[in-house]
C-alpha cells in the first residue's frame, strides 16, 4: 500500500492546498497505524509515529471512522494529547484527518494540516473526503486483484507441473483470469501489475507456436470476458469502454485470429496460448 499512500499524500496537498500532508496504513489488529508517508514536513518527527485508536486526532478518526478536524491542535479540549511533542515540533495547528474505509473497516488515515490556526472550509474537507475515497477504491481493487491472482497463480503452478485442474476448476480460473485483466488497469502498484502479467503469461503458456496472433492487451481483455460469457454491454461496464469500442476490439481480435464467431475466437485464442 505504500506507493498508494505516497500518491494520496501528494494528492491531498495538491487538491486541498494545505502545505502539510501525511498518512498511515492501519495494521491487521485495526487498532493502530504508523505514519509512513509525509509531504511538506520540516522535520522527520512524524515518520514512524504510531497512532493508537482513540488517541489524538488520528486515533479519533480511526475509532469513529469519520472525518475529524481541529482548529488548534495543541489547545483543543476534545482530543487527548499523547502526540503534542511531534505536532509541536512540526508547528502544526489546524489539522484534518480522514478515514480510508474499505468494506466497513478503516484501512488508512489521511491528514492535511496548516501551521496557523484557521477554520478549515467545506471545500477543503470535501477534497480530503475525495482523496480518501480514491485511495479506498484503489485498495479495494488491489485486494480483489490479489485474491484473484492467487487462484491464477495456483493454476499456473499446476500447469507447469503438468497436472491440470478439473473442468470446474478451469472455469473458475478463466473467470479469475478475466476479472484480473479487467482490474489490472485500475491498480496503481506497478509491481503488482508486473506480477499479474507474469503469472497470466505462465498460465496461458502452451507449446511454442510457429506464429502467435499479435493481439493487443485490450483485445485480449475483451476476449477473456467473452470467454466467461459476458455480453458486449457487460464487457463495456467492466472495462469502462463504450459499446462500439468493445465491438471494434472484438472485430479486430476475430480478424487477427481468423475467426468468424465469438466462440471460435475464444477457442483459437486458447489454442494460441492467449487465454487459459
Amino acid at each position: 500500500m505504500e506507493p498508494s499512500l505516497k500518491t494520496a499524500v501528494a494528492t491531498v496537498r495538491r487538491d486541498t492546498g494545505l502545505p502539510v500532508a501525511f498518512a498511515g496504513a492501519v495494521d491487521r489488529s485495526g487498532r493502530l497505524y504508523p505514519i509512513t508517508a509525509t509531504a511538506g514536513c520540516l522535520t522527520s518527527v512524524l515518520d514512524g509515529l504510531v497512532i493508537r485508536s482513540g488517541n489524538g486526532l488520528g486515533g479519533r478518526v480511526l475509532a469513529g471512522a469519520r472525518i475529524q478536524t481541529v482548529t488548534d491542535y495543541l489547545h483543543d479540549d476534545g482530543i487527548s494529547h499523547q502526540y503534542d511533542g511531534p505536532v509541536s515540533q512540526e508547528r502544526l495547528r489546524s489539522i484534518v484527518g480522514a478515514p480510508v474505509v474499505v468494506d466497513g473497516s478503516v484501512r488508512a488515515v489521511l491528514y492535511g494540516a496548516l501551521r496557523t490556526s484557521a477554520q478549515l472550509g467545506a471545500r477543503t474537507l470535501d477534497a480530503m473526503q475525495q482523496s480518501a475515497q480514491r485511495l479506498a477504491f484503489e485498495i479495494a481493487v488491489s485486494e480483489a486483484t490479489v485474491r484473484r491472482l492467487r487462484a491464477v497463480e495456483t493454476a499456473a503452478l499446476m500447469r507447469e507441473a503438468r497436472t491440470g485442474p478439473t473442468r470446474p476448476e478451469w472455469e473458475e480460473v478463466r473467470i479469475a483470469h478475466a476479472e484480473l485483466r479487467a482490474l489490472a488497469g485500475s491498480v496503481g502498484d506497478e509491481g503488482l501489475r508486473r506480477r499479474i502479467d507474469d503469472i497470466a503469461a505462465r498460465l496461458t503458456a502452451t507449446e511454442p507456436a510457429r506464429e502467435r496472433p499479435a493481439l493487443t492487451a485490450r483485445e485480449i481483455d475483451v476476449l477473456a470476458l467473452v470467454a466467461i460469457g459476458c455480453t458486449n454491454a457487460e464487457i463495456g461496464a467492466r472495462l469502462d469502454l463504450g459499446a462500439e469500442t468493445v465491438k471494434s476490439y472484438l472485430r479486430a481480435a476475430m480478424r487477427k485470429l481468423g475467426a468468424h464467431r465469438r466462440t471460435e475466437a475464444v477457442t483459437l485464442a486458447r489454442t494460441a496460448g492467449l487465454l487459459p
